[in-house]
């Protein structure tokens, strides 16, 4: 039972962050772009990622928790290898994760408050980069957990 839960909490976890990651990136990004000039696109994004990044971090914790919390009881040694790497990609997302919440957030929200929206298109295009990175590395997350056995 506990094994169900922690499951079912590790893919809810998974849906938010890599669902979210997805429409900012193939959705929200090209219609803000189509739309909105810097000095309006700019603080949506700030908003957006206010609120995003906030349901992505407590998403990060509860996979991170759940993930622990299923491969104990197994044993590191005795996990399928698709879990390891599994493990191991999803410590390298949630790093660079940090690294975008922590640094680079700020960062985008300095930088469009001081409107120096250059300065700020810059940030959000590092953004953008770890997003689509998160992305990529997330398909492999998929590939290792389908294939581990």
């Amino acid at each position: 039972m506990l094994h169900t839960i922690l499951l079912f909490l590790h893919l809810v976890g998974a849906i938010i962050w890599v669902g979210g990651m997805f429409f900012a990136y193939f959705c929200l990004r090209p219609a803000s772009g189509q739309v909105l000039e810097p000095p309006q696109r700019l603080p949506l994004w700030v908003a957006t990622f206010r609120l995003f990044l906030r349901y992505a971090a407590i998403s990060v914790i509860v996979l991170i928790g759940s993930g622990l919390g299923m491969l104990l009881p197994v044993g590191i040694s005795a996990a399928p290898h698709g879990w390891l790497v599994m493990m191991v990609i999803g410590l390298t997302m949630a790093s660079l994760f940090a690294y975008l919440y922590g640094i680079l957030y700020p960062e985008l929200v300095h930088n469009t408050l001081a409107s120096s929206w250059p300065a700020a298109a810059k940030v959000l295009n590092g953004i953008r980069r770890l997003v689509a990175l998160n992305l990529a590395l997330s398909i492999l997350v998929i590939v290792s957990a389908v294939t581990a056995r």
